[in-house]
């Protein structure tokens, strides 16, 4: 990547973030275009490719950022004696929310990165991919399963949460008008749903 990138004023750095976030999040690495990106961007693409030399260095970049950005968000404010799995995951959730008011398609990209298929794109970002992992799991393993439910498995809690937050945000991000808020109200309704069935 060309560090000149930086060096734009940030609104321009911004639209090219939040451009590049929404075409991998919508279509994955094999599908998206840089053609839509620019296009969404409104910049040239010898320009896109000044800054970023490939898609894949695009790419790359972009996990980087998403990663350090939520890294950042997750750094503070949570205690380490909380060991309420629902609160853990509101403090999670909250910190996502607070990344997607300035980048909107945020979670949704570091979600589609779970599920991709392409070989070369998972290499290329899978020492960012091992430290964000390693956060979530650190903040996730504060919790106490005697706070549950008897009988309430948690690990299958925590797939059921993940499995529908992901939903949620795939569907949300496909829509014509996407607005964040409306899906962490979704997010947090379940949430508290889930608290409900499985929390003692």
């Amino acid at each position: 990547m060309n560090h000149k990138f930086f060096d734009v004023s940030k609104e321009k750095q911004d639209r090219i973030i939040n451009a590049a976030l929404q075409v991998f999040a919508q279509n994955g690495y094999r599908h998206a275009g840089t053609d839509e990106v620019v296009k969404r961007a409104s910049i040239s693409k010898g320009l896109l490719f000044h800054y970023f030399e490939s898609k894949l260095g695009l790419y790359v970049f972009l996990y980087d950022y998403a990663v350090k950005f939520m890294l950042l968000e997750l750094s503070g404010g949570l205690e380490r004696t909380e060991n309420d799995l629902f609160c853990l995951v509101r403090f999670i959730e909250e910190a996502s929310l607070r990344a997607c008011r300035q980048y909107p398609y945020l979670k949704a990209f570091l979600f589609s990165v779970q599920e991709e298929d392409s070989r070369e794109a998972l290499q290329a970002v899978e020492e960012q991919k091992a430290q964000y992992e390693k956060r979530l799991g650190e903040i996730l393993r504060q919790a106490d399963a005697r706070l549950l439910r008897p009988r309430a498995d948690q690990s299958r809690t925590l797939k059921i949460m993940e499995y529908t937050f992901r939903g949620l945000t795939r569907e949300h991000c496909r829509r014509e008008s996407f607005s964040p808020e409306e899906l962490f109200g979704e997010i947090f309704s379940y949430l508290r749903l889930f608290e409900r069935l499985f929390g003692s």
